[in-house]
Order: structure tokens, then C-alpha cells, then sequence
């Protein structure tokens, strides 16, 4: 992963994970995410459809616009290569990504929680030549 990529996943940036639905179909949703070493963290529940979509099929793409300049943005794609739900994820992942998105450790703890670990297999920054202000 370049020092760009990892710029925006661990800068305060939302992200929009696509996932392939059983019937071929995108689907997409917004997610934290947080660099753990070369992978990229996030987590949901056992219960959400991006979960069950990638129990099926474990490949993902991210789409992470920067926050302070809307014409910044990556494109990874990659795939989900380990799921953890060892209670050590609250300490070591979640709460520092809720830290960094909200100012403070995430406020519950449901039983369902797994934590995605994704290996990237390509990703760009592209930065396109605009500049952002109110209309």
C-alpha cells in the first residue's frame, strides 16, 4: 500500500464499500476504515448484508474521497482475507477508528461485531486539477 493510499484510509475519510450481492448485483454502503499494518480494517455486524454478501464472495472495492479537498479520492480493490472476533479488536482497531471518526471509543459492544481485515490487491490516488468552494 503507498504512503498516498494510506494518506485517506487513515485520515478522517468516510469510505463506500461495494460488495457483490449472491444475485451479481452491487451493493454498497459506508464504512470507517483504519490501516492495520499492509490490510485494511472495518467492521460490522454478522447481521448486515455486506457481511453475507462476503461470506460468499470475499472481494471488495473501496471508494475513500478526501474529507478536506472532494476532488482527492482512492479507488482499492482487494479482498477480505481474515474476519476476527477476538475481544482484543475493541482495543486494538475499533475504538482508535471510532477515536479518529468521532472523538471517542465506540460507545457499545454488540456480541455480532466482526472485524474485515482486507489485503489490497490495487489501489490509486487520483487528484484531479479542481478547487472546492461555495457556490
Amino acid at each position: 500500500m503507498t504512503d498516498e493510499l494510506r494518506d485517506l484510509i487513515d485520515g478522517r475519510n468516510f469510505a463506500y464499500l461495494a460488495t457483490t450481492r449472491p444475485d451479481g448485483s452491487p451493493d454498497v454502503v459506508p464504512v470507517w476504515l483504519l490501516s492495520v499494518g499492509d490490510r485494511i480494517a472495518f467492521f460490522t455486524q454478522t447481521t448486515t448484508s455486506k457481511y453475507r454478501n462476503l461470506q460468499s464472495d470475499p472481494r471488495v472495492a473501496f471508494s475513500v474521497g478526501d474529507d478536506e479537498n472532494p476532488y482527492r479520492a482512492a479507488n482499492l480493490r482487494g479482498r477480505v482475507v481474515e474476519w476476527r472476533t477476538d475481544p482484543a479488536i475493541w482495543d486494538e482497531v475499533i475504538d482508535p477508528m471510532s477515536v479518529k471518526y468521532t472523538g471517542q471509543p465506540f460507545p457499545f459492544r454488540p456480541e455480532t461485531t466482526v472485524l474485515g481485515l482486507v489485503e489490497v490487491e490495487s489501489g490509486k490516488v487520483t487528484v484531479l486539477p479542481f478547487r472546492h468552494e461555495a457556490a
